[in-house]
């Protein structure tokens, strides 16, 4: 991780921090009351700050309107207009994504810096495949990872040298490879926080699977500060397949951890359908709790020795067992009792 730290709003990023689970809006502004649905949406589910575009100066009122109720930090996510730059940190918001390089003259930049100083704002800058210029990418040979590399490290020299380091870096493609190669450049050579994530990763199974594989191999390698599981569908879903890469690289818990069988012909259960019908029980376990959901007596207490709680198919229903051993038995018509029974039992002492 990062050895330098920001703090948006009271959100901490980078240094030892935890690593943060990010998103963005994709309501449009001129819609608040959809805009303040899905942010409340993202903040009962985790997410701990939120980039929302900022298109043009008439949706200045909105945004105020949103950041006074929002319950967690906004970014501004601007392009191409420096009096969008502007007008955001008047409107108070506590961090905005910019591209130095198109925000005008450099006294347009240097003001923005300015305001962004004085309110102690935050500034992501970065890079994505998309985005790369011709020169670029002649300069490096077309490869497209030292592009990404060389984009940042452009936009970042005019903010060093205004002395401003309030900064997040990004630099992100919709290639793995790419995204991997540029950020560990990028880990090595500075400082800052990093924000990582796969653009553009698509939809459904295939955006969850390449966002798990391309920012769990970063944050397994001790890169990334603040993520961003980019997927086409509803923007809580990446907050939590966000949470799901953390859980599952055990870099942080948010809910419990449940383990179940592919199934084979032992089994003595429909293991889906049992899942299915457990989770009601399970909604207030505590963070990090683990559920083991096993088809049979064989993968039940033995593969699952380390679960808190398991519940394994057996010749008579079921058997519930912890820290591999057998602590209770059920039917298929008192389940839903016994599991009850259990957890008032066990749940306090387990987390």
């Amino acid at each position: 991780m990062s050895t330098r730290s920001v703090s948006v709003g009271n959100l901490v990023i980078g240094g030892n921090n935890p690593v943060r689970v990010e998103s963005m809006l994709k309501t449009p502004l001129e819609n608040l009351e959809g805009c303040a649905n899905e942010l409340h949406g993202l903040a009962e589910a985790g997410c701990e700050m939120v980039r929302v575009a900022f298109p043009d100066p008439s949706k200045a009122e909105a945004l105020g309107i949103l950041l006074s109720q929002a319950e967690i930090p906004l970014m501004a996510d601007i392009h191409f207009d420096p009096d969008l730059a502007v007008l955001s940190l008047k409107a108070g918001v506590p961090a905005i994504r910019i591209n130095p390089g198109n925000m005008g003259s450099p006294e347009r930049l240097a003001e923005i810096l300015r305001l962004a100083a004085d309110r102690q704002a935050v500034i992501r800058i970065g890079a994505n495949s998309g985005s790369l210029s011709g020169p670029q990418l002649a300069e490096t040979g077309n490869d497209r990872a030292m592009a990404l590399v060389r984009a940042v490290e452009e936009q970042l020299q005019f903010l060093m040298k205004h002395r401003f380091e309030n900064i997040i870096l990004s630099a992100k493609s919709t290639s793995i490879p790419e995204t991997i190669r540029a950020n560990a450049l990028l880990s090595e050579r500075y400082p800052y926080p990093l924000h990582i994530g796969i653009t553009e990763a698509g939809p459904d199974l295939r955006g969850v699977v390449k966002n798990s594989v391309g920012i769990g191999i970063l944050l397994n390698q001790g890169i990334g500060d603040t993520i961003r599981v980019s997927v086409t569908g509803p923007s809580v879903k990446e907050v939590e397949t966000g949470y799901s890469i953390l859980n599952a690289l055990e870099i942080r818990r948010r809910g419990f951890d449940l383990i179940s069988c592919p199934t084979c012909g032992r089994r003595r259960i429909d293991v889906q359908a049992l899942v299915q019908r457990i989770l009601p029980s399970l909604v207030s376990l505590p963070d990090g709790f683990s559920v083991a959901v096993m088809g049979c007596e064989v993968n039940g207490p033995r593969e699952a020795a380390h679960a808190d709680l398991g519940i394994s198919g057996s010749p008579n229903g079921f058997i519930l067992f912890s820290k591999g051993e057998v602590i209770a038995t059920a039917g298929a018509d008192n389940l839903e009792e016994v599991l009850k029974s259990v957890l008032d039992r066990i749940g306090p002492e387990s987390n």
